[in-house]
């Protein structure tokens, strides 16, 4: 069976290192499945769930607040921004964070604070949404 190496680091360092069969992210323009002899691709990752199959079938389940993904035919490296592994969601804490991020849009005034409170929601839904799936997993 072909593998890929799949590496997740962020800021506060390395979250997973190992060999992949399937490998799924939330790019910019949508979710992207990596295979093992991908093509090379550089794009952007917005809020969402990184999951990683591994070579014996189990899936790993990483949260990230964006970043960058590159794809190498053998290599698949993301840059997070901030990044959990799945077990670390709280369910409560993600779905505070959405419902302050709903008030702070009620509120924003300006564009910039406008498009901040934009940002914030959308990082919230998506931490909420990968903490909903993780709790079907379990």
């Amino acid at each position: 069976m072909a593998t890929i190496q799949v590496d997740i680091v962020s800021a506060e360092g390395e979250l997973h290192s190992g060999d992949a069969s399937m490998v799924f992210a939330p790019a910019s323009m949508g979710e992207i499945g990596i295979a093992p002899r991908h093509a090379p691709l550089l794009t952007t990752l917005k809020p969402g769930e990184v999951r990683v199959e591994d070579t014996d079938g189990k899936e790993h389940f990483f949260y990230i607040t964006g970043g960058m993904l590159e794809i190498q035919p053998h290599l698949v490296t993301v840059l997070a921004d901030t990044a959990l592994r799945g077990e670390q969601l709280d369910e409560a804490a993600a779905l505070k964070a959405q419902q302050d991020a709903e008030e702070s849009l009620k509120g924003a005034s300006g564009h910039t604070d406008l498009k901040r409170a934009q940002l914030e929601l959308a990082e919230a839904q998506a931490r909420y949404r990968a903490s909903q799936r993780l709790k079907g997993k379990k």
